[in-house]
């Protein structure tokens, strides 16, 4: 039998699940891994944050990594597989890039980075928050387009983003990412279409992530 002539669901089971990333792989292949299952079968399709659901929508990306729930109402999600703590993104020149750990306040001294293009802004307000817990306002200051165009500003500026720790493994020189110690670590899931839904396969692999989690 050729490929193409092969039913739907036993194309989908042979053919690579293409995981939508932003930014590392790291966290994606770490979540495959803990599953169960070889990253060598999947793909993983990079997207940005100024349009980060456009893979999945255009049929790029069978399911992609999201924090926080969302209320997009095309689009599901699985329950927590995992979380990714707090950090703050700074140039090595920074005065907070020498630090062991920050806090939230201390961040919020420095302008930080104002919602990228389609970001939805109810997920936005909680990775880069309006005030601290204290009140003090987050003066989102700074444009969030692309990574390199965020390092370039972080490299020539006083600038922070409040971000995660999983964006460890891809810092270039002369970026640094700090620990914030008093914000939450945020959910991370995976997420899909609602229609057509994600095949039999990959309804496995998420079974499997959200079940080590429960373990």
């Amino acid at each position: 039998m050729r490929p193409h002539d092969q039913p739907t669901a036993l194309r989908d089971a042979t053919r690579p699940i293409r995981l939508g990333v932003h930014g590392s792989s790291h966290l994606a292949a770490t979540l495959v891994t803990g599953a169960g299952h070889d990253p060598d079968r999947f793909e993983f399709v990079p997207y940005e944050v100024t349009d980060p659901f456009r893979e999945l929508r255009n049929g790029e990306a069978d399911i992609m990594i999201v924090k926080y729930a969302l209320r997009e109402p095309d689009i599901a999600f699985s329950a927590p597989v995992a979380e990714d703590a707090r950090a703050v993104i700074v140039g090595a020149h920074h005065p907070l890039a020498v630090r062991h750990s920050v806090s939230v306040e201390e961040a919020a001294r420095y302008d930080a980075f104002d919602r990228p293009g389609d970001f939805p802004p109810y997920v936005w307000d909680l990775v880069v928050p309006r005030c601290t817990p204290a009140g003090t306002p987050v003066r989102r200051a700074h444009p969030m387009t692309t990574l390199e165009a965020m390092r370039s500003i972080l490299a020539t500026t006083d600038a922070v983003h409040l971000s995660f720790r999983s964006l460890e493994s891809i810092v270039s020189a002369g970026i640094r990412v700090v620990p914030v110690n008093d914000l939450p670590p945020a959910p991370v899931a995976f997420a899909w279409l609602r229609e057509p839904g994600p095949s039999s396969h990959i309804r496995e692999f998420v079974a499997a992530a959200e079940a080590r989690v429960r373990r």
